[in-house]
This record gives C-alpha cells, structure tokens and sequence, in this order.
C-alpha cells in the first residue's frame, strides 16, 4: 500500500537577534503545517546567524544543553501542531565540550533522537572546529512515529560513508539541515561549480541507496564580524529528491521559501528491487574502506 509523508522545507534568512528568528520560525513552521506537512525539517543552526565565521570564545555563550530552552521550544511546537521536527542546535555538553547537534521530535513533543555532527569543516569563514566537537553517536537513524530518519548536518553531506550507513542501519530517508554559500572572491563560473556540485553529491546519496533526500539550507547574506572578508551568501536551493535521484521540489538562491513536498515512501523498494545495489555490493573487498589512504 502506498505511504507518503508531506516535507516541509523552511529555508530562512537569520538575524542577530535571535527572538525573532525563534518567532519567525514558529510562523514558518505554522505556515507548513497548514499546507499540510507532517515532517518538518529546519536548515543547520538556526537559532542565530551562522557565528563560526570567526573564532570568537564568547560565541560558546550561544550553546545549549539538551535538553534545554530549546529543546523545549521545539518540543511545544512539535505537540502542538502534531508534526515530526528536525531541528540544529549548538549543544553544550560540558565545560569546553560543545557540539554541532540535530535534535527531532516526535508529534507528541518527546526528543525522539538526535545526532551529532560527525564531519567537522576548518575553511576560511567555517571555523567549525574551533566550536564542535566531532560527534560520537555514530550514523543511527532515528525512530519516529514517520519511520526511520537518517539525519546528517551539512559537511556529512558530502561523504558518501555516513549515508550508505544510515541506509544499512534502515533509514528510510536521508535528511541534511546545511548551512553553505558563497564567498564573495569567488568567480560566477566557481560559484555554480560550487552549487551544483552540492546538489550532484546529495542525488547521488539517494541513487546509490535508493532513498528520499532532503536538503535544507539557509539563504541570504551574513556579514563577516571582524571585517576580513565580505562574509557569506548563502546559496538557498533547498531541495527534496526521490530516491532515483529526481528532483521532487527546489528553492532558489534568493527567497526565504516555505515549501512542502510530498514524498512516496514507498517508491524506494521499487526502486531498489530495479536496481539492487545493496544486493550486489562486494562487502568482502571494502576493508580497506577504514584507511585514511592506501599507499
């Protein structure tokens, strides 16, 4: 019998102040909602503006501990509309332990899981490593009432390891909250490189496992605090893929979008019953997977 779940996909830009964009999100979320999305995704770190631009020790003021403030928040906001949330948040675990976490809530409120960020970037304008903390609860997909979700962060996005191990471990869709743009140094001919090379390595998750993608970016631009750089435009094009790679709903690069897609969970057996990858994958010749390199 055929399932489907509608995503809800809220690409937002971010202020300082950060009771207005937790405002502004709770009338997004509403907005889906009334479309009739039962699985809401949030874009990576979406309380603030995106703060490791610069190495700045008063920065870990932001984080939180889980649960805390804003798990709360989320969590009301989750019963109350009866909706699957995924949402990024700083977490503070201890003193000087801190990490870069999705949390989800399942429609009764309750924290159904959350996963730490485990690929952690050190680019200019992403000093990611100064903050967080690689994750240390492995690639597990999270149960909810909507089946299972494979949630990553961002940089995740971009290894093939983490989503191949989300389907082996059952996931039944791979979800990515990012928070990526550009730098204003960069040629246009670099910047659509940049972009659809994003995009490719996302669809190429959903073809090779043969899952549903959903990939939610923030959008606009956010200046750099110390003044080095012309600080970052984030690039939008939030987008859902089926699992044969197709593009389901896209965004684009300017607009603060509310969108919600309907999704086929059922389409992914088709699809791997055509293509069964998982059946012909040689298990026995990828040890050699575990090296930083083969020499």
């Amino acid at each position: 019998m055929k399932r489907t779940i509608k995503v809800g996909i809220i690409q937002q830009s971010c202020t300082n102040d950060i009771h207005y964009n937790l405002s502004k999100l709770h009338g997004n979320i509403e907005q889906v909602v009334a479309a009739g999305a039962q699985l809401v995704v949030l874009q990576e770190l979406h309380n603030t503006p995106y703060f490791c631009q610069t190495e700045d020790t008063s920065m870990f003021d932001l984080a939180e501990p889980i649960p805390g403030p804003s798990t709360g928040f989320y969590g009301e906001l989750a019963a109350a509309y009866g909706i699957v949330l995924v949402t990024s948040l700083f977490e503070k675990r201890a003193a000087g332990l801190y990490h870069n976490t999705a949390v989800v809530f399942d429609k009764d409120g309750s924290i159904a899981g959350k996963y730490r960020k485990m690929h952690i970037p050190d680019d200019p304008a992403y000093y990611e490593k100064f903050y967080f903390t690689p994750g240390d609860l492995g690639f597990e997909p999270i149960q909810t009432s909507l089946g299972k979700l494979g949630v990553q962060v961002c940089w995740d996005q971009w290894y093939p390891e983490g989503a191949r191990l989300m389907a082996l471990k059952g996931a039944e869709i791979l979800i990515y909250p990012t928070a990526i743009g550009w730098e204003s140094s960069d040629t246009k001919e670099e910047k659509i490189r940049q972009l659809n090379a994003w995009i490719t390595v996302q669809r190429g998750h959903a073809v090779a496992n043969g899952l549903p993608v959903v990939a939610v970016n923030r959008v606009g631009h956010e200046p750099d605090p110390s003044g080095q750089t012309n600080g970052i435009q984030f690039w939008g094009n939030s987008f859902v893929a089926g699992p044969q790679g197709e593009i389901l709903a896209q965004a684009d690069n300017v607009k603060e979008t509310n969108m919600v897609v309907e999704v086929d969970m059922t389409r992914s057996e088709n699809v791997r019953r055509w293509w069964p990858f998982l059946r012909d994958r040689r298990i026995d010749e990828f040890g050699n997977l575990t090296r930083r390199f083969i020499d």
